[in-house]
């Protein structure tokens, strides 16, 4: 099986999580998928793919039989098939579709994050299916080498090619500063104060037209 592009993976991945999580609103149609795909929340990267992108990454995948249109709907709707597609067990399933929606993961958040798609027992229970998948023909996943002061090495799935041991994938954690606060939080209080001082320019400058039009001062 080729590569899969990122698309195809976050696809596939948003099929396999809604058919465990809202089995009533599943097969998807397409507008399901792009918000599926686009969720500001249990995503990284966080994307805008258009209608467009996710319907050809739907045709990708149907293409490699890990995605088929399902029956009995007026409108088109998806259904992912990559237990029967890989030889993969449910298990497998679900710590794959955790690690293309949500990138590289230790064993530990693996277990939190795929609750809601399989309960494992503990955390050796997740790195023996993990050890499974990296030890296949091609491997489906990768350990990555530890990160400078992580305490865990973090897994990477595959299917969308081959990935450097040392990559650092998804971000970690931020720990606050000295004052307490993130850097992603002093990043979005940085984009505020741009966004605050734009209108304020924007009402200086309306403020000084109406004032020359009414001829004061």
């Amino acid at each position: 099986m080729r590569a899969l592009t990122p698309l195809e993976a976050r696809v596939l991945g948003v099929l396999i999580e809604k058919q465990a999580t809202v089995p009533d609103t599943y097969p998807l149609s397409l507008n399901a998928l792009v918000a599926g795909c686009n969720q500001k929340t249990a995503r990284w990267p966080v994307i805008e793919a258009t209608e467009a992108e996710v319907q050809t990454a739907v045709d990708g995948l149907k293409s490699l039989s890990l995605a088929f249109e399902g029956s009995g709907s007026r409108v088109v709707k998806y259904e992912q098939n990559m237990a029967a597609a890989l030889r993969l067990p449910s298990q497998s399933v679900a710590l794959l579709a955790v690690l293309m929606l949500r990138g590289p993961q230790t064993a530990a958040e693996l277990r939190q994050n795929s609750e809601r798609l399989h309960r494992f027992a503990d955390i050796s229970a997740v790195e023996g299916f993990l050890d499974e998948l990296a030890a296949k023909d091609p491997p489906r996943v990768v350990k990555l080498n530890r990160a400078p002061g992580a305490r865990e090495a973090r897994w990477a799935q595959l299917l969308c090619g081959d990935m450097p041991l040392d990559s650092v994938g998804a971000p970690q954690r931020e720990a606050p500063d000295a004052a307490g606060v993130s850097s992603g939080e002093l990043a979005a209080l940085k984009a505020e104060q741009t966004r605050l001082a734009a209108e304020v320019a924007e009402l200086k400058a309306l403020v000084q037209r109406l004032v020359r039009e009414l001829g004061l001062p």
